[in-house]
């Protein structure tokens, strides 16, 4: 029997590394998603490339989205978050964010979302194991802890790095370079820790889930290893991260948007 559920209509805001992979898969066809616009800070850049995808999606501005999508995926800078998600969820339609770290500086737009029956989807992102996170913190989670390794080349110039005067080029072994909360971590290295917020906001929240970050000329791949007690499990997780053409960010980031829209009409659906 063929479906005929009307397509959910999905707009991209930021044409990045992630951004661009995210436009490329929904144009390549996601199962009841098509995508009817999309967003970039330089529109001209991207003109070309856009147009010649099957869908042709309305290149708009940030503003206009809210009103063509039920979905806009932000993959935009971190400070665009609230021009993004808020129209989203004022008009009860869905957010998928990656720059979660934001949400720490806009807090009410969870409370925007349910007030007007609107919904912030987070994805996995360059983690592992949320869904183990999200099923230890329903009972008691005692204890939450992320360890990130990254080139330096991916720490270049973030905002605690700069305030505290601390250089990192041309070092030859590893040097932490933070330790403190996943919120601190958040604020100091914006570009860098979504995935610190993304554990702290599955399991035992912001303030009390700890962060070490470790600049290491050693490795290649942005490495985050979780360590979690709970009542219900003890476990330790780590993945190896192959950067994208931007180095702050891995190539599964965009993989892990691309899984997160599958699930939403998919007729099997796996996971949590």
């Amino acid at each position: 029997m063929a479906d005929n559920r009307a397509k959910t209509r999905v707009a991209v805001a930021g044409l990045g590394a992630i951004g661009t992979d995210v436009v490329k898969a929904l144009d390549q066809g996601i199962e009841g998603l098509t995508l009817v616009a999309v967003s970039a800070n330089s529109p001209d850049k991207h003109r070309g490339w856009v147009a010649e995808l099957k869908s042709a999606p309305k290149l708009v501005p940030i503003g206009q989205l809210a009103e063509i999508a039920d979905i806009v995926v932000e993959c935009a800078p971190s400070k665009l978050v609230r021009s993004i998600v808020a129209p989203v969820v004022e008009r009860g339609k869905t957010a998928v964010v990656l720059s979660v770290g934001a949400l720490l500086q806009n807090e009410d737009l969870v409370d925007l979302a349910k007030a007007h029956g609107g919904q912030i989807i987070v994805p996995t992102g360059a983690l592992i194991g949320l869904d183990a996170v999200t099923a230890a913190a329903i009972g008691t989670i005692h204890s939450a802890k992320l360890v990130t390794r990254k080139p330096v080349a991916g720490l270049v110039g973030a905002p605690h790095l700069v305030e505290n005067n601390i250089r990192i080029e041309g070092i030859t072994e590893p040097l932490r370079i933070f330790e403190g909360s996943a919120r601190d971590a958040a604020k100091g290295f914006p570009a860098n820790l979504n995935v610190a917020v993304a554990l702290s906001l599955a399991g035992i929240g912001p303030d009390r889930t700890r962060v070490e970050i470790w600049a290491d000329p050693t490795v290649t791949r942005n490495t985050h290893r979780i360590e979690v007690d709970s009542d219900s499990a003890r476990f330790s997780m780590m993945i190896e991260n192959i950067p994208s053409d931007n180095p702050k960010t891995g190539r599964i980031t965009a993989l892990s948007v691309i899984a997160c829209l599958r699930k939403l009409r998919a007729s099997l659906r796996i996971g949590t």
